[in-house]
């Protein structure tokens, strides 16, 4: 069982000041959605904070990113749950 994935992006984003054409998405974990679960409001925002903590980068990034980009990230984390 894989501990994290790597997600290829289709369109570069900017991660620390540095264009990266990846993320690295690791293995939820409980503590992870309760957190986004009290730190958020909203399916999809909670989602996206979700992500940004999986992907340890901001939520900025997130939103950032090509829906087809984020869909692939949506794709990785229900892998991760079966």
């Amino acid at each position: 069982m894989k501990k994290t994935q790597e997600v290829k992006l289709t369109t570069p984003i900017m991660v620390d000041g540095k264009e990266t054409d990846k993320l690295e998405m690791r293995r939820p974990k409980v503590r992870d959605v309760l957190s986004a679960e009290k730190n958020t409001k909203g399916d999809s925002a909670r989602e996206v904070w979700l992500f940004a903590a999986l992907c340890g980068v901001d939520v900025e990034v997130i939103e950032d990113l090509d829906m087809m980009d984020y869909t692939s990230l949506q794709g990785v984390y229900t892998s991760f749950l079966s």
